[in-house]
């Protein structure tokens, strides 16, 4: 495992950052619905460039959707067989059945879909609330996970960073409603780019096309009638998760993870300090580190190249640690 103060400045994979053409190699299917107990969930894949290579399923953060992946599961096109799942609720997906959002709800949902389309064990990806989501399946369910790749993963710190506790009243009744209300006459660019101004460590590096495509989608996004409750109740999930303890608590499930874990975190995260990189590198038993300096809370699509590099690294360990 590195140490967080001795990571070089690594130097940006391409002009713009991570704006190649998702487009330029790997052929897109379409989304296809899927259902699971109590909710319909809807997975998106890459066409891999061969048959026979391992399958790897990505799960998207808070208020995210697979289309959080894309221009990561294309460049791992040649290594990978990879799908994305929206989880119930977000992107393509109905909210679930049942009303649960908690952590746990959204892990069940995850662990029936593998076991539905027999994919485990899968190279899991999780990003946010699908770090904390990953976390806890590869530590309950090891026979479905062959290595864990965590980008800025929504593991217990408290207090959080002041950046992050506007994300953190979503938990709060009352404050979705409230936050619609304000909201309701604003443009839709305007609150697209508040959202990439916490997100991306720098949304200058964002080209004109793929701004336009994230208006749209948070246009969509807002017009469903149950955006916002999805958005509250998963928040109330991640802020019951930070408090659980004992066997429940996600970081003494980090330290029962066996297999290999790549761990990427971004020195200009608003949301998840990378000071935590400390922490879960040392509840990881099996961990290496990947922290690039201009990165924001989606290293994933602000430098695909890079994290698709640090995994083919991470890969070279399996064959001789995991069956």
């Amino acid at each position: 495992m590195s140490a967080v103060d001795d990571m070089p400045q690594t130097p940006r994979s391409s002009p713009d950052g991570a704006a190649v053409d998702p487009g330029a190699g790997a052929v897109p299917r379409p989304l296809q619905p899927v259902q699971v107990p109590g909710c319909g969930l809807t997975v998106a894949a890459v066409q891999p460039e061969r048959e026979g290579l391992p399958p790897a399923v990505f799960v998207h953060g808070l208020g995210g959707s697979t289309q959080n992946w894309s221009l990561l599961m294309d460049r791992l096109a040649g290594d990978v067989d990879g799908q994305a799942v929206d989880l119930p609720g977000f992107g393509q997906s109905p909210p679930p059945d049942h009303g649960d959002l908690s952590v746990t709800a959204h892990m069940r949902a995850v662990v029936d879909y593998l076991e539905l389309a027999d994919r485990g064990p899968v190279h899991l990806f999780g990003n946010s609330l699908g770090g904390a989501v990953a976390t806890r399946l590869a530590a309950l369910r090891p026979d479905l996970v062959r290595t864990l790749t965590l980008i800025s993963p929504a593991l217990p710190e408290l207090p959080p960073q002041r950046t992050a506790l506007p994300t953190a009243l979503l938990a709060m009744p009352g404050v979705p409603a409230l936050f619609g209300r304000l909201t309701r006459n604003a443009p839709a660019d305007q609150q697209t780019e508040a959202l990439l101004e916490l997100c991306y460590g720098d949304p200058g590096q964002i080209d004109a096309e793929r701004r336009a495509q994230m208006v749209a989608e948070y246009q969509r996004r807002m017009a469903l009638p149950y955006s916002l409750d999805v958005l509250s109740g998963t928040a109330r999930g991640i802020v019951r998760a930070y408090t659980e303890r004992g066997e429940q608590s996600l970081w003494r499930q980090a330290q029962q993870v066996r297999v290999p874990v790549l761990l990427v975190y971004g020195l200009r995260d608003k949301l998840v300090s990378y000071r935590m990189a400390r922490r879960a590198g040392q509840a990881f038993s099996d961990s290496r580190l990947l922290v690039l300096p201009e990165a924001g809370h989606v290293a994933m699509m602000e430098y695909p190249e890079l994290v698709a590099a640090q995994f083919r690294e991470l890969l070279t360990a399996v064959p001789t640690r995991v069956g």
